[in-house]
């Protein structure tokens, strides 16, 4: 399926920077792009809120409509807070799996490290940006990408950064282990998962 490419206008649009980028767009101008500036559209109604949050939560993971309406359906018939259930399925994903490990500086980075096949899952080449990780996985950048790009000095930035609880991280070795599944505090975004959820019930 083709990924969403996500833009400033986008960011703009939803408040928060969705794209990873250090000079994004909403950091200078924090309004909605268009000719009213930054005056706003005025009170929203609920409807219009559950979409915003819906379409946040779509274009910071970089999922088309499909994908994230089978992402509900599937966090539905799973036990426990269907908006908790919607929020670790995006999260473990395996190009947000990349990303959390801090082995690309946003989603969009780590989406195409996978598509262009420089990782690989408990040894095996995995191009797919929406294969879903699990306890036990080895995520690991392949060897004979390592000395190429920024692969090179990936090592040294991974021994300042602090992943996620339930990723442990080998910068020496460019590996990453999936250790458990994303605790609440590990899946803090900002949107709300709830209004998702009230948005797909309607």
């Amino acid at each position: 399926m083709k990924t969403l490419k996500i833009t400033c206008k986008m960011c703009r649009r939803e408040g928060v920077s969705l794209c990873g980028r250090e000079k994004c767009a909403v950091k200078r101008r924090p309004y909605p792009p268009g000719v009213h500036g930054p005056k706003g559209s005025g009170r929203q109604t609920d409807y219009a809120k559950q979409l915003r949050e819906k379409q946040k939560a779509k274009r910071l993971y970089g999922v088309n409509e499909q994908q994230f309406r089978n992402y509900f359906k599937k966090a539905l018939n799973m036990k426990g807070d269907s908006g908790e259930n919607l929020m670790r399925l995006l999260e473990m994903r395996l190009d947000n799996a990349v990303y959390r490990a801090g082995f690309a500086k946003s989603r969009p980075m780590a989406r195409q490290a996978v598509s262009h096949a420089h990782v690989s899952v408990n040894g095996k080449r995995v191009d797919i940006a929406s294969y879903m990780v699990k306890s036990g996985d080895v995520i690991q950048i392949r060897e004979q990408k390592r000395q190429k790009g920024l692969w090179k000095t990936l090592a040294d930035d991974l021994q300042k950064k602090e992943g996620p609880s339930w990723i442990s991280v080998n910068a020496d070795a460019l590996e990453a282990k999936v250790t458990s599944q994303p605790a609440a505090q590990d899946m803090l975004q900002p949107f709300d998962a709830k209004l998702i959820i009230e948005f797909y019930s309607r």
